[in-house]
């Protein structure tokens, strides 16, 4: 079979699973001849089809999402690893970053809670050459992948990735003082429907947050007040439902709040001063 046919009949299969059925499958090819998506479409849609497609094809017509299956995904313009111990970093967390970069300054020292991949605290990093930062996160998995991101970005000398649960209460010892705290902590109701690409491939200790997803920013939100320098600011992102909920945990800590939204114009980062 010729790659233009074996995409066309993977996108069909694929659309039962998928609302981006053709790109999935693009990628899915390039990934199975080992070049990249826009080599494949220019100069190879005439080849014999590798034997690997077919078992790609079917990993992710079971859900299996396209970023674990490749091992990497994009965000903000780079390419992070990542596995199913991370939550795979999303567009809509973009806003986070835009926010931050809005405010703070170049050489600013910053704390990402719950880093995962790190694309939060290394997107940072990348962008402002002169700033430093830590990033911790409960699982250790977790920490090594960060490590690996910041390696891949040539940002490890000024990125720190360190084993910490928030819900210790030595956490935040040594840790010191931040011009910014980032976070992107679960937020989400235990009993929310999520797709299966969701539910059934990433950690739920990075998803799920209480009845009503807010038990973290419950821990969380009190304590950054003491990690904060004066003038220092923190950008949480908050489900699209949650922002008058987390606004008034954070406005009872003390805490003035500004509201972002993301590109669909929904709710998406609470700026805290």
């Amino acid at each position: 079979m010729k790659v233009s046919d074996a995409l066309r009949d993977a996108a069909k299969l694929l659309s039962e699973t998928s609302d981006t059925a053709r790109l999935d499958a693009e990628l899915l090819m390039a990934e199975a001849m080992e070049i990249s998506r826009s080599d494949m479409l220019l100069r190879a849609v005439d080849l014999e089809v590798p034997l690997r497609f077919e078992r790609l094809v079917e990993r992710r017509a079971q859900h299996e999402p396209i970023a674990h299956i490749l091992g990497h995904q994009e965000f903000y313009g780079r390419e992070f690893l990542v596995t199913p111990d991370v939550l795979i970093p999303r567009g809509d967390s973009e806003t986070i970053v835009d926010v931050a970069l809005s405010q703070c300054t170049d050489d600013a020292r910053m704390l990402d809670l719950g880093t995962g991949s790190g694309a939060l605290l290394l997107t940072l990093l990348a962008e402002k050459p002169n700033a430093s930062g830590v990033g911790v996160d409960a699982s250790l998995s977790a920490v090594a992948i960060a490590a690996s991101n910041a390696a891949r970005l040539s940002v490890s000398e000024r990125a720190h990735i360190l084993h910490r649960d928030w819900k210790d209460a030595d956490w935040t010892d040594d840790l010191g003082l931040f011009d910014l705290i980032v976070a992107n902590p679960p937020y989400v109701e235990t009993a929310a429907e999520l797709d299966p690409s969701v539910r059934d491939f990433e950690p739920a200790q990075a998803l799920f947050a209480g009845p009503d997803g807010l038990d973290d920013y419950r821990i969380v939100i009190p304590q950054i007040r003491n990690l904060l320098t004066d003038g220092g600011i923190a950008v949480l992102e908050i489900g699209h439902t949650q922002d008058a909920a987390v606004s008034e945990i954070a406005s009872k800590s003390g805490f003035s709040v500004g509201l972002h939204r993301d590109l669909a114009h929904r709710p998406r980062a609470l700026l805290l001063r």
